[in-house]
């Protein structure tokens, strides 16, 4: 017997739906200015004041009937004088900060100055004062920017500054050969650590006959100018759907290449042009592993059983800790739930979880110049869980073996 559908019906039911969601969004948001969990600023600007993101701005979006359409949330990113955000981005990528260029552009000295890169680095003496005489460290310099006279670090002797346009003008040659896109560049806290991302122009598909899930490819590149980081280059998958940074080593590929301050820095930078050519191969490798992941069932407490390595619990662990292993399940079960619904109780769902809660679950305890949320970018950029998410990419894939 065949089943007539009203698509009327449903679709005056779907409307509902979506709009009694928006009504609760604007009711949850309410309840946390009630509670004084938020605070209006002025405008549509607001701030958090309590939890994790203590101190953080934001701003509310509405549309014309007055309803919420989006939170933008202040990434801690460098301002300018003028207030704006050191960052250029070719699209309304970090939330809609920056400076934006439709289209975005070629020009490699248009970039440094959008983003506030365009600024050079010297070292001076490093001195210290003994009774009434001032010394010199002969082993140790500062890094301080020439534009401003702001300290940046503290290094040694033989440290050579790779400035930001020689460190990021191999790039121009790319962006010109292999039309890939600048896509974002910015610098962070007060210039100490500085970046540019480009994004390549052909997207990573993941089960393209099933799932056909998209993957953004990005190549990023970290200058450091604080002394205790290096100069490096790093492949980065972007999942646009959640914002995930999928950044995992996979076999016989290479993620990251680096180079020190040195004064051959510059010639061994020169190589970097080949990071382009590794990783087309690495987004190969990644697409065929994730697609195996993919395809691969896994029951609910097989999920259970690759958390448990990767946070494993003592037996003797103290209350505190047993609250904290217990809400982190509960996050990652949540997170789990949700991506099954897209993709299946899968291998694939299991690893998105993950990546999810580490990129934007986990507690991040900022210093005290960072919010959380900056704190939180930062370590996506720079990697820190980058071997976490590796040691769960690998054990997922023990699963397809089995």
């Amino acid at each position: 017997m065949s089943t007539t559908i009203d698509v009327n019906t449903a679709f005056a039911a779907e409307k509902t739906a979506q709009i009694e969601s928006v009504r609760e969004r604007e009711r949850a948001f309410e309840a946390r200015v009630d509670r004084g969990e938020i605070r209006l600023l002025g405008g549509d600007r607001y701030e958090v004041l309590t939890g994790w993101d203590r101190g953080e701005s934001f701003t509310v979006s509405r549309n014309a009937q007055g309803e919420i359409e989006a939170i933008i949330a202040r990434h801690g990113l460098d301002e300018r004088a003028d207030g704006t955000i050191a960052l250029y981005a070719s699209s309304p990528a970090w939330h809609g900060l920056g400076q934006i260029i439709p289209g975005g552009t070629t020009d490699i000295d248009g970039v440094l100055a959008l983003s506030g890169l365009d600024f050079e680095v010297t070292t001076v003496p490093a001195l210290y004062r003994w009774g009434e005489e001032l010394r010199e460290h002969a082993d140790q310099r500062h890094t301080v920017r020439t534009d401003t006279g702001a300290a940046l670090g503290a290094v040694g002797r033989k440290y050579t500054p790779i400035q930001n346009r020689q460190g990021f003008e191999f790039l121009q040659e790319l962006v010109g050969k292999f039309d890939v896109v600048w896509e974002s560049a910015g610098l962070l806290r007060g210039g100490k650590r500085v970046f540019i991302s480009i994004r390549l122009p052909e997207a990573v598909r993941v089960d393209a006959d099933a799932i056909n899930d998209i993957v953004v490819p990005y190549v990023a590149v970290m200058n450091d100018h604080s002394g205790n980081g290096q100069f490096q280059c790093v492949v980065t998958p972007w999942r646009p759907i959640c914002a995930n940074t999928e950044r995992f080593a996979v076999r016989d590929a290479v993620t990251r290449w680096a180079v020190r301050h040195t004064k051959g820095a510059i010639d061994e930078i020169k190589e970097a042009r080949r990071t382009l050519g590794l990783s087309v191969h690495y987004f190969e490798r990644f697409a065929a592993e994730e697609t195996a992941l993919a395809r691969t069932d896994i029951a609910v407490q097989e999920f259970h059983d690759v958390i448990a390595e990767l946070w494993p619990l003592d037996d003797d662990a103290k209350d505190r800790t047993l609250t904290n292993h217990a809400n982190r399940l509960g996050a990652l079960d949540g997170m789990f739930h949700t991506e099954t619904e897209r993709v299946g109780r899968t291998a694939y769902a299991a690893e998105r979880a993950i990546t999810g809660y580490l990129d934007h679950v986990a507690p991040r305890r900022p210093g005290k110049s960072m919010t959380e949320e900056l704190a939180r970018a930062t370590a996506v950029m720079e990697g820190a869980d980058d071997e976490l998410k590796t040691k769960a990419h690998r054990r997922l894939l023990l699963l397809r073996q089995g």
